[in-house]
């Protein structure tokens, strides 16, 4: 295991070089991380973002409610739960993940997948000193079509409303005319794609009411500016991304204390 809690006699992650990758879903933080460890096999992935809320926040919460801890697989939910968490814990997942400690012989830079918010980056500038950001961004349409093509059972949100056929009006909340007019044509011969698209902006419409990528790329850019990156995953593939990210590691120099 890469990572043990606080309690457990290693390092503390405090005092690691650590390069945190910050992006809403859909932005394409899996895919870069992909390319950026063929090209640099040494890089250790901790435990990401989905996994530690599972083992350090759901079930922290759980139990403090007295419940039984138990798998919550629905994104709203989720949301609800990592919420109550960052208003308990300032810094929310960035306070979580200052309480990890390593092994004391674990090569290779470490990479955590992932931050979102403003108030998690601040914190985590804060808390992990020798920590580097790279934020990755693309629009919200971009992000819909993304979550639409990658088929993970993980997105599962319960829609607000009956039904689940899709609705045209329902874009015009997250999306230019420009833009929900070419989600519309991309699912309008494709009956299964109009079932499964209101799920996916129920999505990215509840991450919008919890982290706003403008004021994550603010934050970031006052609290960590000599330690981070900010790429637009539209304007780059995640080849090219990876390696602009290689470049700037090289320039930051993480490894040295």
């Amino acid at each position: 295991m890469p990572y043990s809690s606080a309690s457990l006699p290693a390092q503390p992650l405090t005092a690691q070089p650590l390069l945190i990758f910050v992006g809403v879903t859909g932005v394409g933080k899996s895919t870069t991380i992909d390319e950026l460890r063929a090209r640099e096999p040494t890089l250790r992935l901790l435990p990401n973002r989905r996994a530690l809320t599972d083992q350090l926040i759901i079930s922290t919460l759980q139990e403090a409610d007295g419940s039984p801890v138990t798998p919550v697989t629905d994104r709203s939910e989720r949301f609800a739960y990592t919420r109550r968490y960052r208003e308990q814990y300032p810094g929310g997942m960035a306070y979580a993940l200052s309480r990890l400690t390593v092994e004391e012989d674990d090569p290779g830079l470490l990479v955590f997948d992932g931050l979102r918010g403003a108030n998690e980056v601040r914190h985590a500038a804060n808390l992990l000193p020798r920590a580097c950001f790279v934020m990755l961004d693309a629009p919200d349409w971009v992000r819909v079509m993304r979550l639409m093509g990658r088929g993970d059972a993980f997105d599962q949100i319960a829609l607000r409303r009956s039904g689940t056929a899709f609705r045209p009006a329902e874009t015009h909340d997250l999306f230019t005319p420009e833009e929900a007019y070419k989600v519309e044509q991309m699912v309008a011969d494709d009956p299964q794609a109009q079932t499964n698209l209101p799920a996916k902006l129920e999505i990215v419409r509840a991450e919008r009411r919890n982290y706003d990528p403008g004021a994550t790329r603010c934050a970031l850019n006052e609290a960590a500016k000599d330690r981070a990156l900010i790429i637009d995953t539209v304007q780059h593939t995640p080849a090219e991304a990876a390696q602009v990210i290689l470049q700037a590691l090289e320039q930051w120099k993480v490894h040295q204390p």
